[in-house]
């Protein structure tokens, strides 16, 4: 080989590993310049709370408003959108934002809702599919931002990513934002909002229905592709096929008042259809409950709790639902656990196993499926029970301070050496809110009738 071309290649060697330096000094010294994250401070009017439950609540809308913050769109426009977390997840996702709206709606904050959903309609493809979340960040780079304590930063435009980390679609986040959308719309009588968004919504669920099966209408999904995603659960899955009811329901009901042509009749039929093969394909008698999917007959919180507070299920069913997981004992120390009996670990992600928290999805406990324990305990008229619920959610809540991510059957946050649980996680922290909110509202009907009844 010639000596000039040895000594070009040498130099080409030197000059790229001098830019990959040079970019990596540049990237270090940015990275070190942001601020450290502010440790979590209580409400400064916490102690004039008296109860647990009331200084719970007080924590959970503080956690869930410290989410918000305006953020640059790729087309130049600020929005007010709502960041799943303030460590790991400081940016927007359809399911995070979809759940905790309906505490957002609870505290009066129509305009951060309004604004949030507009990002996610800015975004909306023509199929109509929703984006898993919208950012300005790699996962190395909040990574590293986590690890070593700095704030991420959020200068640049947030752009859509519409396929989950295990390259999936999702289909779950479309049905929560359809029904988060029609839930402001029916909290706040946006009807220029509901004018200019329902075709939209309507293209959102026709987007999911692409991934119905032919022969009953339930959605199909790939493995590791829904809130769960760290389980290879696929095929027709519960929870998913509950939420996608729930957004035909929700659009037939709002049909009359916003809907052109037989949106109404369109809707309701699916609807109805919908409600039929959830119940012929996903419930047990002899179990009492709902299975997960055609692989798994555990009983997962999610879509069984989703079911009864919806309204998707008989009185019957629901009450045997919350008798087994009473039974099961899903909800002592945290409520609510995720399933009653875990998965295979062949099924459970590997880097889930490596990094040391494998029960991620499994006996972990979720307050956000608290949330919903309580809601549906409430609906059910089981007020001792859901007051139970509230009470040990609310005293694990001011014990930390925070709402947790995530927590260990120990009733301890989930902690390992690769993974600390997010906090606060505005997911659970809207729920909380919002369960609080609904379980006082049942008490008030509750009196009130029995109230009506001594006088007459």
């Amino acid at each position: 080989m010639k000596r000039w071309f040895v000594t070009l290649l040498q130099t080409l060697f030197f000059v790229v590993v001098g830019a990959v330096v040079y970019k990596l000094v540049q990237y270090g010294r940015r990275l070190l310049k942001q601020p450290y994250l502010a440790a979590n401070t209580l409400p400064d009017d916490l102690e004039s709370h008296s109860t647990i439950e009331a200084k719970g609540l007080r924590i959970a809308a503080a956690n869930l408003l410290a989410g918000v913050e305006k953020r640059l769109l790729l087309d130049g426009q600020e929005k007010w959108v709502l960041c799943a977390g303030l460590r790991n997840f400081r940016e927007p996702w359809a399911r995070d934002f979809g759940f905790a709206s309906f505490g957002l709606i609870e505290l009066g904050e129509f305009e951060i809702v309004k604004e949030a959903l507009e990002v996610f309609l800015i975004y909306q493809r023509p199929s109509g599919q929703f984006p898993v979340k919208v950012h300005s960040t790699s996962i190395p780079d909040r990574y590293l931002h986590s690890l070593l304590k700095r704030e991420q930063p959020i200068y640049a435009p947030i752009r859509p990513k519409y396929i989950t980390a295990h390259n999936t679609i999702s289909l779950d986040g479309n049905g929560l934002l359809v029904i988060a959308a029609l839930n402001y719309m029916a909290r706040s009588g946006d009807e220029a909002f509901a004018a200019t968004h329902w075709p939209a919504l309507k293209q959102a669920v026709l987007w999911m229905e692409e991934h119905a099966m032919a022969e009953d209408g339930l959605l199909h999904q790939a493995a590791f592709a829904d809130w769960a995603d760290s389980i290879a659960r696929s095929g027709r899955v519960l929870y998913t096929n509950v939420l996608y009811w729930k957004a035909l329901h929700e659009l037939a009901v709002a049909a009359p008042l916003y809907g052109s042509g037989d949106d109404e009749t369109v809707f309701t039929r699916k609807a109805a259809r919908l409600k039929e093969a959830i119940n012929a394909h996903f419930w047990r008698e002899d179990l009492g409950y709902y299975v997960t999917n055609e692989m798994f007959d555990n009983l997962s919180s999610s879509g069984n709790l989703l079911a009864i507070a919806w309204d998707l299920t008989t009185p019957e069913q629901a009450h045997a639902i919350l008798d087994c997981m009473d039974d099961f004992d899903m909800a002592n120390p945290v409520p609510t656990q995720v399933v009653h009996r875990a998965y295979p670990d062949k099924f459970i992600a590997l880097e889930n196993r490596l990094g040391g928290i494998p029960n991620y999805h499994t006996s972990a406990a979720w307050l956000w499926l608290g949330a919903w324990h309580i809601i549906a305990l409430s609906r059910m008229e089981r007020l001792m029970e859901a007051e139970l619920l509230l009470y040990r959610a609310s005293n694990v809540i001011v014990r930390d301070g925070a709402i947790h991510e995530v927590y260990a059957p120990d009733g301890f946050y989930l902690n390992s050496f690769w993974y600390t649980s997010e906090a606060p996680l505005t997911w659970s922290a809207g729920m909380m809110v919002y369960a609080h909110y609904v379980y006082q509202r049942h008490v008030k009907t509750i009196l009130k009738g029995q109230s009506v009844s001594e006088n007459n």
